[in-house]
């Protein structure tokens, strides 16, 4: 639990950036965490919080702390015959805890499978993937407030979640340190396939009977098929939000690209797949040299060795100017650069 010093970050970030830490170090329950906010060092110098280091891009060496988080652990309390809570260390790898919770015949996970990353990082940013939200089974988490060290509980209306937001992103930036995070999930579960190529991949698969486990093994051949891996190219997966934007200017978009897709979303908006814009503004597959925008999917920005986050910076705001110029769309990252 002890400061480490001018530690190198390569290991802990998916992109692959080689920078360094000022200090670092790791903790794996609230006590230790508590301890470690108590430090001159920790209190002094601005803080981040990684865990699978998934959704990050360093650009920069960080003049600061790292605190890695390796909270573990999941308990099952079940309520009824309808709901379970499921209840989770924040440095559970997400993907493992939604396997877990299918082997426990429960259901409401099935849909953000495959998604990189761990479990604490989950309600930042409200992750999201065919069709599904956290917020849609979220019961509470537990946060370590940074300057106090008290441990509070947040239910679903205080976190504010929004598309990929929380309260998380914006009041509270940056002031609590999410410990655990409890799910409830249904005994009996209720599916959601109507969304993305889901269907398609089950009828392949000749699936006949659904279920949770069945779901989950298309999402993630639907993800492998279109996603690189991290262990083998680095990127933070999808790069970019898909922009929500009004009717009006779909209906718009539409006289000139009659194939622009879309999906419901909020009252009088829908959404619009950044990964279409970005391919139709001629970005897909796009290469310089270490880096660039992976040839399958044109929502990744990719590190193919040796690239410095400045660069990747750099390209997607490049994509952002032609995206912008050329549907009058404005694109905002959902990796957190630093």
């Amino acid at each position: 639990m002890e400061l480490q010093k001018y530690i190198s970050l390569q290991p802990y970030n998916t992109f692959g950036m080689e920078v360094k830490a000022r200090y670092f170090a790791s903790f794996s329950n609230v006590t230790e965490l508590q301890e470690l906010l108590q430090l001159p060092e920790v209190q002094q110098l601005s803080k981040l919080i990684l865990g699978g280091g998934s959704n990050v891009l360093f650009t920069r060496d960080f003049d600061g702390v790292i605190l890695k988080n390796n909270i573990q652990g999941i308990e099952v309390t079940r309520l009824d015959d309808d709901y379970s809570l499921v209840k989770a260390g924040s440095g559970v790898n997400w993907h493992e805890f939604v396997l877990y919770t299918i082997e426990q015949g429960l259901g409401g996970l099935e849909n953000l499978s495959l998604i990189p990353g761990t479990v604490g990082a989950a309600p930042l940013q409200n992750i999201g993937a065919y069709g599904v939200e956290l917020k849609d089974v979220f019961e509470n988490l537990e946060a370590v407030h940074i300057a106090t060290g008290e441990l509070k509980l947040f239910n679903a209306e205080e976190c504010k979640f929004g598309y990929r937001e929380s309260i998380f992103k914006n009041e509270l930036k940056g002031q609590y340190i999410v410990v655990s995070v409890t799910l409830r999930l249904h005994q009996k579960p209720i599916f959601n396939t109507s969304y993305g190529a889901i269907t398609q991949t089950l009828a392949s698969m000749q699936v006949e009977n659904l279920n949770p486990k069945v779901i989950s093994e298309a999402v993630c051949q639907i993800r492998r098929s279109k996603l690189p891996d991290p262990a083998q190219i680095g990127n933070a997966g999808s790069f970019f939000k898909n922009p929500e934007i009004l009717i009006t200017q779909f209906t718009e978009l539409q006289k000139q690209y009659p194939g622009i897709p879309s999906y419901p979303t909020t009252p009088g908006k829908v959404k619009v797949p950044a990964g279409w814009l970005i391919e139709q503004a001629g970005w897909k597959g796009r290469r310089y040299d270490t880096y660039g925008v992976h040839k399958d999917q044109a929502l990744v920005l990719v590190n193919y060795g040796g690239a410095q986050g400045n660069q990747v910076k750099e390209l997607a705001h490049q994509i952002i100017h032609s995206v912008q110029e050329k549907f009058g769309i404005q694109l905002h990252p959902e990796v957190n650069i630093i």
